[in-house]
């Protein structure tokens, strides 16, 4: 049997520019229930993942990540306000301004184990699968996790 790769894997999955504005990014996010979001350059080239941990890395105040005990106190009304931080924000400026590591972005006949790897090592929730500088969808960590636990006959 061959193996599983990256092509059979992809489902179709939603894209933004760098440039879009941030709040309707996160809605689409929070709308379709998505554990990140693919970014394209404007030519339709997926270049980076956003996933929602960045989102709210980006707008939980620092002092409240360093202290996690200040969350219980802050109550719901200030978690209610947090996504106004994201007002007039574009999708490029809730993206780390470096990059260390390498894209999370699959060549469709990459394996099961190379998007495991990929995944684990950008730290990503999902991985697009691009062919020819184009989206052919993505493998979320959920699909990829579900072909791993389900045995295969040999």
């Amino acid at each position: 049997m061959p193996p599983v790769i990256a092509r059979e894997l992809a489902v179709p999955y939603p894209s933004i520019g760098m440039d879009d504005d941030a709040l309707d990014a996160v809605r689409l996010m929070a709308g379709e229930h998505l554990p990140g979001i693919v970014v394209c350059e404007p030519s339709g080239r997926p270049t980076r993942i956003l996933p929602g941990s960045q989102v709210l890395r980006f707008v939980i105040p620092q002092y409240v990540q360093d202290d996690a005990a200040l969350a219980r106190v802050m109550g719901e009304r200030s978690a209610e306000r947090l996504l106004g931080g994201l007002a007039g924000k574009t999708v490029r400026d809730l993206l780390p301004q470096h990059v260390d590591v390498d894209l999370a972005v699959a060549a469709p006949e990459d394996t099961v184990l190379e998007l495991a790897v990929l995944m684990a090592r950008t730290h990503s929730p999902l991985v697009a699968v691009v062919e020819d500088n184009r989206l052919l969808g993505c493998v979320t960590v959920g699909r990829l996790l579900d072909v791993l636990v389900t045995p295969h006959p040999a």
